[in-house]
């Protein structure tokens, strides 16, 4: 009996890390059409277990002394996506802004950085950020970061706002 109790959690604990495969392959919308042109372009897709990440987010924001409103924020994440695309071209990223405006995503902030382009682009339900999507783009390498979960513009202004905090807690301490 104890053996099978043995195997059930370790069969329960392998079906549930499967979420955190790494893969060459495209795991988001646009980019998993077969009959699509990517030409040279390669893709590395992580799916990141939300109950595995949560405490290691929350652990980490308290370790850097953030406030409770801010750890409460990674509350409100159901998923997180993050894709790779190395060797993209200006075509594929052109197709993706279309897919993005067909599929109700609206851009919401657009920041360059030295030779980086950053941009949020969200997906809203009435007062309620559903779906966001944070893309950093470097000459032909992409990263797309997909963020699911129950935001409002506030709880997305409070993320911003930390990560230039942080931004600004580097170049002083250079």
């Amino acid at each position: 009996m104890k053996k099978i109790t043995i195997f059930s959690l370790f069969a329960v604990l392998i079906f549930s890390l499967q979420s955190c495969i790494v893969s060459k392959h495209p795991n988001m919308g646009f980019f998993d059409n077969p009959y699509y042109d990517y030409k040279d372009a390669k893709f590395v897709s992580i799916n990141v277990p939300m109950f595995l990440a949560k405490p290691i987010v929350k652990k980490a924001l308290r370790e850097d002394g953030e406030s409770e409103e801010l750890i409460n924020l990674i509350k409100k994440v159901a998923d997180v996506k993050v894709m790779v695309v190395s060797n993209g071209n200006e075509e594929m990223i052109g197709d993706f802004a279309k897919y993005l405006t067909k599929n109700n995503f609206e851009e919401w902030m657009t920041i360059k950085k030295e030779n980086e382009i950053i941009k949020f682009q969200a997906k809203q339900n009435g007062e309620e950020i559903r779906n966001l999507l944070i893309t950093v783009a470097s000459g032909k390498d992409l990263v797309y970061v997909d963020v699911k979960g129950k935001f409002t513009a506030d709880n997305i202004s409070k993320i911003i706002n930390y990560s230039e905090k942080n931004d600004l807690k580097k170049i002083v301490s250079k």
